[in-house]
């Protein structure tokens, strides 16, 4: 359970407390009510905040508690996914980007007094499996694309244009456009995902045009995102506390059109803003896989090197091996000259196409405008 309304609903409906787990609550508005239970044999409780006299009737009658632990500098039992202002909290102040959360996980993540230390290893996989958790019923019923590229293109750049204006196009076709999270190719395509029109777009990158690249100074890079965030329009604040989505002109209920997924393993490459709900992982590995398994409408892919052919060939494995009778989704390569001379990809990808379903799956194109269309209708 994610809400305290829900838990309190189901005390009061009487149902049995044994299996259930309840993530990240505040349980000071129910403490009374829990410390009339004498059984809460298996009620789990991870992390939150437990009044004290409470946490001692928890224990003593049963229930399992997994306290938070206060030398990590983020929520491992988060019930939703991050947000831009979360990670950055601080970014003003005089400690700069070095002080905010998303910094000092980083920090965290890398220190050598914490290598091989089964319980920061533990607290490291809770934490990815709650966010994993958080981003399957945040993406729950929709048709999600993911757009992979380098982290190269600065802001300023045709490329960088490019990417913004086809995250515009596939969240106008309905679709949760999804990156890696992480500034370049990346932010852009969140940049436009989250834009109100093409005006706004083009808006946004003469804002951000003036600081092309997280280089030399993060905080710069983000200010001036937050700046061309904010120009973007208001958000919907949601009741449950989750990432707010952009209200669609039409839409009975606000829907969620950019997504982040980006690691703490490249701890060096800032997560950018301007995707509503950010699932950023300590594991390279969870985060890549989840990403690429969630892409259920297709995966664009920009002109990028060595982390973006990672994620083309792992893509390029599940097509190979699927079912002859499975609906395969697209994989749209942007770039005729880059992906068939600069980095020779799409010759080895034919190679292994040759025969199989896979083949009517894998796509070349220059035409960002042709991207829409495949996608659509694939």
């Amino acid at each position: 359970m994610h809400s305290v309304a829900q838990f309190q609903t189901w005390l009061d409906d009487g149902r049995p407390l044994a299996g259930l787990r309840l993530q990240d609550l505040d349980l000071g508005p129910v403490a009374s009510r829990l410390g009339s239970e004498d059984d809460l044999t298996g009620l789990v409780v991870l992390g939150g905040a437990v009044p004290p006299n409470l946490l001692s009737h928890l224990q003593t009658h049963g229930a399992v508690v997994f306290p938070g632990d206060p030398d990590v500098p983020v929520n491992v039992f988060r019930a939703h996914l991050y947000t831009g202002r979360e990670l950055y909290a601080g970014i003003g102040g005089p400690g700069g980007y070095a002080s905010t959360p998303d910094a000092r996980a980083y920090a965290w993540s890398r220190d050598m007094r914490l290598a091989g230390d089964a319980y920061a290893s533990l607290l490291k996989a809770i934490h990815d499996d709650s966010v994993s958790d958080a981003l399957e019923e945040w993406v729950e019923g929709r048709r999600v694309v993911g757009v992979m590229g380098g982290h190269a293109a600065e802001r300023g750049s045709t490329s960088y244009a490019m990417s913004a204006h086809l995250g515009l196009s596939l969240a106008g076709a309905g679709l949760l456009v999804a990156t890696g999270g992480g500034p370049g190719a990346m932010e852009a395509a969140n940049l436009g995902a989250a834009a109100p029109s093409a005006d706004a777009v083009e808006a946004a990158l003469d804002r951000l045009r003036p600081v092309p690249s997280f280089r030399p100074d993060v905080g710069a890079w983000a200010v001036a995102a937050f700046e061309a965030l904010e120009e973007l329009g208001p958000r919907v604040v949601p009741r449950d506390g989750s990432p707010e989505p952009i209200a669609q002109a039409g839409a009975p209920t606000p829907l969620p059109r950019s997504l982040g997924v980006p690691t703490w393993f490249y701890g060096h490459e800032p997560p950018n803003v301007f995707a509503e709900g950010i699932a950023k992982y300590f594991s390279n590995a969870v985060r890549e896989d989840g990403l690429l398994a969630r892409s259920n409408a297709g995966v664009i892919v920009m002109p990028g090197s060595a982390g973006t052919v990672q994620e083309v060939f792992q893509l390029a494995t599940r097509l190979y091996y699927a079912a002859p009778d499975v609906v395969l989704p697209p994989l749209v390569l942007v770039g005729v000259e880059h992906w068939t001379s600069a980095i020779p990809v799409w010759p080895l990808l034919q190679t292994l196409a040759a025969g199989r379903g896979m083949a009517r799956a894998i796509h070349l194109v220059d035409d960002p405008c042709e991207v829409v269309a495949i996608i659509t209708n694939g």
